[in-house]
């Protein structure tokens, strides 16, 4: 029996409507659809592949058994992805830390915006300290771009993840953002689910951080006319992750580098799940999540008569601030930033040993990137000393 949605409507700036319907492109799968993706899922071969690195064949087996009757998006989340991610985090880190989640208030539905660095790792780890912490997961954003075959799109949308679609002409981005923004604010006002959401358009490739204003427009759209209604209702908080190691650094590098040599970079086919199954398996170090206090605390501070470009541009500078104060600096930072600006300005917080880790690691990385080796090694340390100069240390 098909089940019936209800139907809700939602203003917008007086330029579009949209009810809840309109999402089904959009929405992950309702627990009635659950069951009969993840029956498609276990029988799919690419299952056993990624299942198999992290788990014996005895533990597949019972996973599949508990799956073929799972029929919850949550409990999905709590027998496979939680145990999933927890597995990958000890076999490919050095440990995972967290702080700020006495930030949150239980049963409280937020738009997380967090920096970006691994394609997979960073909602996922996101999600499994949500369930730690005592609240529930948030939905993810997905972008249409990764939804290359039926296997990862059911993946995907079993794990609540909701597609932002991505390329399209100057009109057909206006509508998208449109429609994304109202389902967002729905997710949050309506639905009482928590989001997470990148703070731009795709993973940080030079290590520094920073928020879009063209984003935070993209949430505004939905809003009323008072801008700080519109993002107090939104709820946001900023998160920051940090990797000791970045399991795709030499792959970011080498699209930096392509990108200096011809202007742009376009992906080859494959790409993408390339990178993601590079940072699922690569070595990570130390890794550590930092929850950041709710923008609601701090948005009086936004000037009312100020344009509203420059009250987005504020907000956006506002988050980074809690980003950037919140990320877990490493002791391979500190030798970056000395190491690209030529001084020892920061020698009291690596040792030798660290140094000379580092360096190790480094030579590891950038050894088969092709190209000026001077200008691989400035990408490569811009990467790790960045997140230094933007906490201003």
């Amino acid at each position: 029996m098909v089940k019936l949605r209800k139907t809700v409507t939602f203003a917008q700036n007086q330029e579009a409507m949209f009810r809840e319907e309109d999402f089904e492109d959009l929405r992950p799968y309702d627990d009635h659809e659950i069951n009969p993706a993840l029956r498609r899922i276990i029988a799919n071969p690419y299952f056993d592949k990624i299942a198999g690195f992290f788990f014996s064949v005895q533990d597949i087996s019972r996973i599949k058994e508990v799956l073929s009757s799972t029929s919850s998006a949550h409990d999905f989340q709590v027998q496979f992805m939680h145990p999933l991610v927890n597995s990958i985090v000890q076999k490919t880190s050095d440990g995972l830390t967290v702080d700020g989640f006495e930030q949150l208030a239980p049963g409280t539905a937020y738009l997380f915006v967090g920096n970006h660095r691994d394609i997979v790792l960073d909602s996922a780890i996101l999600q499994v300290l949500l369930l730690d912490n005592g609240h529930k997961t948030s939905e993810i954003t997905f972008g249409s771009n990764l939804m290359i075959n039926d296997f990862i799109v059911d993946f995907g949308k079993v794990n609540r993840m909701f597609k932002v679609e991505r390329g399209g002409n100057k009109a057909e981005l206006i509508r998208i953002s449109q429609k994304l923004s109202a389902y967002i604010r729905h997710t949050i006002k309506n639905k009482k689910t928590s989001a997470w959401i990148a703070q731009r358009p795709g993973r940080t490739k030079n290590g520094s951080d920073k928020t879009e204003a063209g984003l935070l427009k993209m949430f505004n759209m939905s809003g009323g006319d008072d801008f700080k209604d519109s993002f107090r209702e939104l709820n946001i908080v900023p998160l920051s992750i940090s990797y000791e190691y970045e399991p795709c650094c030499a792959l970011k590098v080498k699209e930096l580098l392509l990108t200096m040599k011809n202007g742009s970079y376009r992906k080859e086919p494959g790409e993408d799940l390339n990178s993601i199954v590079t940072g699922i398996t690569g070595n990570k170090g130390r890794i550590h999540l930092s929850v950041g206090k709710p923008v609601n605390n701090f948005i009086d501070a936004i000037d009312d008569k100020d344009t509203l470009n420059n009250k987005l541009t504020r907000l956006a500078e506002m988050i980074d601030d809690v980003v950037y104060s919140r990320y877990r600096l490493w002791p391979g930072n500190y030798v970056a930033y000395d190491m690209k600006n030529n001084c020892s300005d920061h020698q009291t917080f690596y040792t030798v040993e660290e140094k000379e880790k580092f360096l190790g690691y480094m030579e590891k990385e950038i050894r088969g990137i092709d190209g000026d080796r001077k200008a691989v090694e400035e990408l490569f340390l811009g990467i790790y000393s960045n997140p230094l100069t933007n906490a201003g240390k």
